[in-house]
């Protein structure tokens, strides 16, 4: 098991909010891009970010957007669509829009 399986998001997601933020873009931009991935709302992300959720219970609650498949692309020199373990494929995938957030990608491109 990966290390990253048990680390609470809300230990990451301040990380992904300072990337973003340094490229021009906003936490309502970051918010979106994670709802439309998993499926929660507004309130059921707060939730998981208040309760500490390690990454693994986040994916578990979470519903995937079943157009998660079409990301594809490298993320620290893995591709994302050949990620065997759905767990931390997952993880990739929202490693992926991240990044595409922070290279400024428009959100038509990035929720595909």
């Amino acid at each position: 098991m990966s290390r990253i399986f048990t680390t609470p998001f809300s230990s990451v997601y301040p990380h992904y909010l300072a990337k973003i933020e340094k490229k021009g873009r906003t936490q309502d931009e970051l918010d979106e891009v994670i709802l439309w991935l998993t499926g929660f709302d507004e309130a059921g992300l707060q939730a998981q970010l208040i309760a500490e959720t390690t990454f693994q219970d986040f994916f578990a609650a979470a519903t995937m957007n079943p157009n998660a498949t079409l990301i594809t692309g490298v993320v620290c020199g893995v591709r994302v669509e050949d990620v065997e373990d759905p767990l931390m494929q997952q993880i990739r995938y929202l490693d992926k829009l991240v990044d595409e957030l922070a290279r400024g990608r428009s959100m038509d491109k990035v929720l595909r």
